[in-house]
């Protein structure tokens, strides 16, 4: 039927989380939020996961189930694997999964919606020639800017990109890069999915900053921000919330341990915090930070999630100056650093006058109104 889409990536649901299928967080959100947003436009939505095991042994059958209203799960089956054979067997297991569900279940000229990975290029490129179905290519990042692959995959990947007929993209400058020939697309940032006000502060009369995300120090965000507290006045408390490896904890607790030998301000590690739990606990701050390190190549073209989870909950943004926010559609409601000092970052946080009028909920509301209307735009021209 017309108002039928097909939304492929990565996906599964906590009630099969001992099945240890290959999902990302970070993807799985922005999933749950573009077929929710598709259901409020009108459509049924069928999420097509060919998402494998890690276990190293067991059988875990396919399964098909609403896991919302109109948004029906597909996964395929697979398995457990403990040798290099049996790996690369259950990745091609589930690839031809996902092939031979292409292959009887679309139409010629059908619109297919595509969550891009590296991982899921080739059976889908497969399908399509034999289908010809019309790929709506949701691209987050270019993998090859993250990760190193050998050439051939990086030529693959462009091409993959290349062959879409359609786009969704996290930033503008993205766009500019691949959209070449100038096919439709639209843009969404993140996820425009509002809290609402749990109305939970803290009473002692401090300012809370708080930065959420890895602790990777590759991408230099927490041991940044933990750094910028040296810096900050005694009314300040930066809390830090997130993930990482064993090292990476280990690394960013000691770095808070010495920069609060050195500030009159408060450090602390708050643990790793998710869902009700983690909206409540942002939502006590006022201030969020976003202080990746700028020279990495993603920065040009992806967009930090983290802006708008800040945003939907109510704080205010500080953020080191990149073009992919900047010039996106929230770029005007941030609070910028020039350089990517401890002392910088410091300084655009005391520069904050929280007593400005503020509702940033109100602009992710608009954004999630915008959206609904481009997506359903893209799929029904």
């Amino acid at each position: 039927m017309d108002n039928e889409i097909k939304y492929i990536g990565f996906y599964d649901v906590d009630e099969y989380i001992h099945q240890n299928r290959n999902t990302f967080l970070a993807a799985t959100n922005k999933m749950n939020y573009i077929a929710l947003a598709l259901v409020k436009s009108g459509y049924k939505v069928d999420i097509i996961s060919p998402s494998w095991s890690g276990n190293k042994k067991g059988f875990y059958e396919g399964r098909k189930e609403f896991i919302a209203q109109s948004i029906r799960l597909i996964v395929g089956s697979t398995f457990g694997a403990q040798n290099r054979i049996l790996r690369y067997f259950r990745i091609f297991w589930s690839w031809l999964f996902l092939f031979m569900f292409i292959c009887f279940n679309t139409k010629k000229d059908e619109k297919v919606l595509v969550y891009h990975s590296i991982m899921l290029m080739k059976p889908i490129m497969l399908a399509q020639k034999f289908k010809k179905f019309k790929i709506i290519l949701e691209v987050e990042e270019i993998y090859q800017d993250v990760a190193k692959f050998i050439e051939k995959t990086n030529k693959d990947e462009l091409k993959f990109i290349e062959s879409a007929n359609r786009y969704i993209f996290p930033t503008e400058l993205l766009n500019q890069k691949l959209n070449t020939t100038n096919k439709p697309y639209t843009i969404i940032t993140g996820t425009y999915q509002v809290e609402d006000d749990r109305k939970d502060k803290y009473n002692d009369h401090n300012i809370h900053i708080i930065y959420a995300g890895t602790f990777d120090p590759r991408k230099g965000g927490a041991l940044a921000a933990a750094a910028a507290a040296e810096y900050l006045s005694e009314n300040y408390h930066l809390h830090i919330i997130g993930f990482g490896s064993q090292v990476d904890k280990k690394n960013l607790l000691l770095k808070i341990e010495e920069i609060s030998k050195k500030t009159k301000a408060t450090v602390t590690y708050d643990g790793l915090l998710s869902g009700e739990e983690y909206i409540r606990f942002i939502q006590k701050c006022q201030i969020g930070l976003s202080t990746q390190s700028p020279e990495a190549a993603y920065n040009e073209t992806s967009f930090p999630s983290k802006i708008l989870s800040y945003m939907a909950n109510g704080l205010r943004v500080v953020s080191i100056r990149i073009k992919a926010i900047e010039t996106s559609e929230i770029g005007n409601s941030v609070y910028y650093y020039e350089e990517p000092k401890p002392e910088e970052i410091a300084k655009a946080i005391m520069a904050i006058d929280l007593k400005e009028p503020y509702d940033s909920r109100e602009l992710i509301r608009k954004l999630d109104k915008k959206f609904r209307e481009k997506i359903k735009e893209l799929l029904e021209n």
